[in-house]
């Protein structure tokens, strides 16, 4: 049974059975077919909105553009300011680092000054702090030690002696309490 349907099979095909048939009627029906040699033409109103639609996406291509240019520019500024920011705080540090040791010079010069002071005699030490500045005087009479600066204050007149007293005196006046 099964041989004869594959007989039947093969005579069908090679007679040019249905599939045969079915072959040339597609034939047919693409050689028919119109030719399109262009492309299809929208009408009026939708070509309206293409032509919008792409104006609209060149304004937001453009738009797009310049924020990645002013991103990359802000970018670039944020690492100048970086930069510039990170030299700033060394040449801060140079700079305290300088006047740290400018202080620290000044300091050891009034130190040693005094200190000269402090062992001159009394009444030539005297006569140099009345021919300064009552304020400058004071400042080294201050650093002295006590019984130093007891001994060139005797040496000085009443009124120099008088001057400098009340600038050591009130020198602290204006320094808050609390």
């Amino acid at each position: 049974m099964l041989a004869l349907i594959l007989c039947i099979s093969v005579v069908l095909r090679l007679m040019g059975g249905p599939g045969q048939a079915i072959a040339r009627e597609m034939g047919d029906i693409g050689a028919s077919a119109p030719e399109t040699s262009g492309l299809c033409t929208p009408a009026p109103d939708v070509a309206t909105v293409l032509a919008a639609l792409d104006e609209r996406e060149k304004r937001i291509d453009q738009r797009e553009k310049f924020n990645a240019d002013r991103t990359t520019a802000l970018a670039r500024a944020e690492q100048d300011i970086t930069a510039q920011l990170a030299a700033l705080t060394e040449a801060e540090t140079d700079l305290e680092n300088t006047l740290a040791l400018a202080t620290g010079a000044a300091e050891n010069d009034v130190t040693r000054l005094t200190a000269v002071y402090e062992n001159m005699k009394p009444k030539e030490a005297a006569r140099l702090f009345e021919a300064m500045a009552p304020s400058f005087a004071a400042g080294f009479l201050g650093r002295m030690r006590a019984d130093s600066a007891a001994k060139v204050i005797q040496g000085m007149s009443p009124d120099a002696a008088y001057t400098i007293s009340v600038i050591l005196a009130g020198r602290h006046a204006n320094v808050p309490n609390e």
